[in-house]
């Protein structure tokens, strides 16, 4: 029985990306796309082409930090952290997403 994914909203993926770094220590780019995968109860699946890209915008801005190094497979991989900023950030983000979230509901909510 597979369950339905969704694409996950434009504008969502840094939220989501920044809320899971929040949670715990350095994480590399397939346990954070694996984390949101599960957190979502497998909803949210985060591809390599959106990953990646999101994640290099959010060092650019300084959001978050990467540090190269080994995976317990041995292999080579950036590991990512949140910034000071990077938390400001998703504070932001979250009450951004909760105001629009609060606003679709009642235009959705029956008459």
């Amino acid at each position: 029985m597979g369950t339905e994914r969704d694409v996950i909203p434009p504008g969502t993926l840094e939220m989501l990306i920044l809320r899971t770094l929040a949670g715990g220590g350095p994480m590399h780019g397939f346990a954070i796309a694996d984390s949101i995968l599960e957190l979502s109860e497998e909803v949210l699946r985060v591809e390599e082409g959106s990953l990646y890209p999101a994640l290099q915008r959010m060092l650019l801005k300084g959001w978050i930090k990467g540090e190269w190094g080994k995976t317990d497979e041995n292999r080579r991989a950036r590991y990512y952290r949140l910034t000071a900023d990077g938390r400001r950030q998703l504070e932001r983000e979250v009450e951004r997403y909760r105001r629009v979230a609060r606003a679709i509901a009642r235009v959705l909510a029956p008459a």
